[in-house]
């Protein structure tokens, strides 16, 4: 929907394009947004796509493209997620979050479920690591920083630095160097690359169980059984995300059949099914250029393409049978989508996999398997 002067204001999709137009119509101003969207809107233009699941990748497309002021956020799955955040600045920190932030180049991790759960979680590991926990603004003077300690009075003035829960950047209780290291100490228990985290609370759980502290050492054991949980859900999340690889016959309205080749929760390219051998030559073109670099293992999601990784998870969250189409990567797979072509046509129904696909029986498992918190699994 567009404004006499050309701008987007709203950007949907819709299976029926007359009924869902006729919905706004029906709307009453102001209460409703239809009818506030119809007050702006000039115009409207529609353009057909080949399956659903084409109109869903366009419709998350053109509004990061165009940010249109009606669409409020970007088109997510409608449960409560929610995303790690490591700010950016000298001392970052980590928050509890729901999505990215516009233009924002901070790091995130996730999506997972539970934000109550993944906040303690998250405050026992800045217990373990002394990560600070205070507010963004706060000023930072750190130790190796003398010019300043002029400026502000080094009196305690950190609760968690003086019960040594947190290394004190705001207090000049720590160098940048030190803080650092903790941070990339962080980033590798949330990537799995180390349990340091886990150790130390588990070291200190013995200590105060052989000194017969028995209530400190039973509220270390809680602490433990967060931060594990935490790693749990960070293990499956990046499980689940791994096995969102592969290519994925698409059947469209028209008799048209795309290719979406999909990694690690991402479209990363788009063709339609091989009738040729120079279109056969290019669907193995495009496997190794997707599939053969090596990429490292991490929960940590690129801002840009959190989104996208929503849609597709919940596409196959609601629709698992279509993971039955999928195909893994393989050198003889375009011989096989172009005899699968060829088959489909002769017969007019739609390609299925008959061969077991253990792509998406892992995948399948992991996001049907049952625990009490649920990272990408719940999707």
């Amino acid at each position: 929907m567009l404004t006499e002067a050309g701008e987007v204001v709203y950007v949907g999709k819709s299976k029926r394009v007359r009924t869902r137009l006729l919905s706004y119509f029906r709307c009453s101003f102001p209460e409703e947004k239809g009818a506030r969207i119809l007050r702006e809107a000039d115009r409207i233009e529609w353009e057909y796509t080949p399956s659903e699941f084409a109109a869903l990748l366009q419709e998350l497309r053109l509004i990061k493209q165009l940010r249109p002021r009606f669409n409020v956020a970007m088109k997510r799955d409608g449960r409560n997620f929610c995303f790690l955040k490591l700010t950016r600045g000298p001392a970052p920190k980590f928050l509890v979050v729901r999505g990215p932030s516009q233009d924002d180049a901070s790091v995130y991790y996730g999506p997972f479920q539970g934000a109550q759960r993944v906040g303690e979680a998250v405050r026992e590991l800045n217990d373990a690591l002394g990560l600070r926990d205070c507010a963004h603004d706060q000023a930072i003077h750190f130790a190796d920083q003398p010019e300043l300690f002029s400026i502000f009075p080094r009196t305690p003035g950190c609760i968690r630095f003086e019960v040594r829960k947190c290394l004190g950047p705001c207090v000049g209780g720590c160098t940048a160097g030190e803080y650092a290291e903790r941070v990339k100490q962080a980033r590798g228990f949330l990537d799995g690359a180390n349990d340091g985290p886990i150790e130390t609370l588990r070291g200190e759980m013995e200590r105060a169980s052989e000194r017969l502290e028995f209530e400190r050492a039973a509220s270390l054991r809680d602490k433990l059984h967060r931060l594990e949980s935490l790693k749990e859900q960070f293990l499956r999340l990046r499980f689940a995300v791994e096995t969102l690889s592969f290519v994925y016959p698409v059947p469209g309205h028209d008799g048209s059949r795309r290719l979406y080749f999909i990694r690690r929760g991402r479209v990363r390219g788009e063709m339609e099914l091989p009738r040729t051998a120079a279109e056969q030559a290019r669907v193995a073109e495009l496997i190794d250029e997707i599939f053969s670099p090596v990429e490292r293992e991490t929960s940590q999601i690129p801002t840009h393409e959190i989104d996208e990784l929503l849609l597709l998870s919940s596409w196959f969250r609601r629709f698992p049978t279509e993971l039955k189409r999928t195909r893994a990567p393989s050198p003889g797979l375009p011989s096989a989508l172009r005899r699968l072509g060829r088959t489909a046509a002769r017969s007019g129904r739609d390609p299925r996999s008959d061969d077991g696909n253990d792509v998406a029986a892992d995948y399948s498992r992991a996001v049907h398997q049952p625990a009490p918190v649920a990272g990408l699994s719940g999707l």
